[in-house]
């Protein structure tokens, strides 16, 4: 019989406002484009991580939900058992276009290794992982719209067959149209039950 995982926090980051279990804990001025709300979202929680201003601007939204997420959360006592299962729908669109930009032209052909690199979805978890020194198994699903049952099925196998003793699971979505972070640590410590219907509930619990 499978032992219960819970809901232990979770971070919704969305028009430029930041939800903390579902709380206003961050709000930018709602005409600011994203690169300024993350920088200004940085200054916020003043991480010290100079890594940070090499991402691209879809790592930076992890990577700052994450640091949301984890705050006052001594992630350390798993050790190497924390997996990350992060999921969106547009991959790294942006960072795509970008780096296809660079090389359409012969006569301005000039590619970035330091943009390239982040043209798969899963270098954000890579930067999330050597911040928080985690070590456990990461998936990044490419699916057309958020699904907490996929997200809820996987992490429940990854524990009986103890892949992981604890999860950050979610969406972490970037287009040229609107951008969306939403992320929940999963464990044996929380009050809410680990199942697909409450991730969706508080997928949409927002106090504005």
């Amino acid at each position: 019989m499978m032992e219960d995982l819970f809901i232990g926090k979770y971070c919704h980051i969305k028009n430029n406002k930041v939800f903390v279990d579902g709380k206003l804990a961050f709000a930018g001025e709602e005409t600011d484009v994203l690169k300024s709300f993350l920088k200004n979202l940085y200054r916020f929680l003043k991480p010290s991580y100079n890594k940070f201003f090499k991402m691209d601007e879809i790592s930076k939204l992890g990577f700052l939900a994450t640091e949301f997420l984890l705050e006052d959360v001594d992630i350390s006592k798993y050790e190497e058992d924390v997996a990350l299962i992060f999921s969106n729908s547009d991959s790294t669109l942006i960072t795509d276009n970008k780096h296809q930009e660079s090389i359409d032209e012969d006569v301005n052909f000039f590619p970035s290794p330091s943009v390239f690199v982040y043209t798969l979805p899963n270098i954000m978890m890579g930067e999330i992982s050597i911040r928080h020194k985690l070590k456990g198994e990461n998936t990044f699903f490419i699916v057309e719209n958020f699904n907490a049952e996929l997200l809820t099925n996987h992490i429940n196998n990854l524990f009986l067959t103890n892949k992981a003793k604890a999860f950050i699971g979610g969406w972490v979505n970037l287009n040229f149209h609107s951008y969306e972070a939403f992320l929940y640590l999963v464990s044996k410590d929380g009050s809410a039950i680990h199942s697909a219907e409450e991730i969706n509930r508080i997928y949409t619990n927002i106090e504005e």
